[in-house]
C-alpha cells in the first residue's frame, strides 16, 4: 500500500446540509461517477473544520500545521469492478494558507481558494460545545456556527449522518473524460447532537448564482462530527471504461 500524501487531524467538522437539484450537480459530475442520494435526496453540504498536526509526506511545514477549511461539496459514487465506492466532489475549498491552495490545485486538480479565516471552539459549561468557522468574502465575514452536546454519540447505521460522513473517496474532473480519484482514510466518526445552528454565506460571490439559490433554502439538517486522524492517499486517474 502506498504511503499517505498527507496526514492530519480533522476536528469538529460542522456540516450544514441542503437539497440540490440533480440538474445543477450534473454539470460538475466527474466522468464515470454518478450522483449518490439518501432517501432519494441529492445533498450539498457546507463543511467547516480544523486541520491539526498537518504533514505532507511526513514533513511538518512551519506555519502550515493548523488551519481552517470550509468547503462546499456534493456526493457521488463510482463502480470499481464489483465494488461501489462512495465519494465527494468539491465545488470549492477555502483555506487561509496560499501554499495549501497551490499544492492542492497543482497536484490534485482541486478548486482551492485562499481567504482570511478564523475559528472558535468554546465550552460554556461541561455539557455544551460551541463551534464556529468564519471566512471573509469581500468585506463580509461569513460563518458556520453551532451549539451542541459536549458528549459525542455513535452514528446510527443507515442514517443521514452515516450517509454524510461515510464517503471515503474524492473525485475530481481533470478533463472531458479524465477523472482523478483519491482515498481519505479514517475511522467512523462520532457526532455531537446539535441543539442550534446558523450560517451566513456570500454564496453568489463564492459559488455563482445557481448555488446561491440552493444555499438560500432552509437547510435539511446540520451535523457536528468529532473527527479523527486522517490520511489522504496519493491520487490516480480512473482506468478507462472497458
Amino acid at each position: 500500500m502506498p504511503s499517505p500524501f498527507l496526514t492530519a487531524q480533522w476536528r469538529n467538522l460542522l456540516m450544514i446540509n441542503f437539497e440540490a437539484s440533480p440538474s445543477l450537480l450534473q454539470q460538475y459530475l466527474p466522468h464515470r461517477t454518478e450522483l449518490d442520494t439518501w432517501n432519494n435526496t441529492h445533498y450539498i453540504s457546507l463543511v467547516g473544520f480544523l486541520f491539526q498536526d498537518t504533514r505532507v509526506k511526513g514533513i511538518p511545514f512551519p506555519g502550515h500545521r493548523t488551519f481552517e477549511e470550509v468547503n462546499l461539496r456534493f456526493y457521488v459514487r463510482y463502480k470499481d469492478g464489483a465494488e461501489w465506492k462512495r465519494g465527494v466532489v468539491f465545488i470549492k475549498e477555502l483555506v487561509p494558507k496560499r501554499l495549501i491552495t497551490f499544492i492542492a490545485n497543482s497536484l490534485y486538480g482541486e478548486k482551492y481558494a485562499t481567504l482570511p479565516m478564523r475559528h472558535s471552539w468554546q465550552t460554556p459549561d461541561t455539557a455544551t460545545l460551541q463551534v464556529a468557522y468564519e471566512w471573509k468574502a469581500g468585506t463580509e465575514w461569513n460563518y458556520l456556527k453551532a451549539t451542541a452536546a459536549a458528549a459525542p454519540q455513535a452514528i446510527a447505521a443507515d442514517s443521514e449522518a452515516a450517509f454524510i460522513t461515510d464517503h471515503y473517496w474524492g473525485y475530481t474532473q481533470l478533463g472531458i473524460q479524465k477523472t482523478s480519484e483519491y482515498q481519505v482514510t479514517h475511522p467512523q466518526w462520532r457526532i455531537h447532537p446539535i441543539t442550534d445552528y446558523d450560517y451566513r454565506c456570500s454564496a453568489e460571490i463564492l459559488y455563482g448564482p445557481a448555488f446561491a439559490e440552493a444555499l438560500a433554502q432552509q437547510p435539511i439538517s446540520a451535523l457536528l462530527a468529532e473527527g479523527s486522524a486522517i490520511a489522504v492517499m496519493p491520487g490516480k486517474q480512473l482506468r478507462a471504461a472497458l
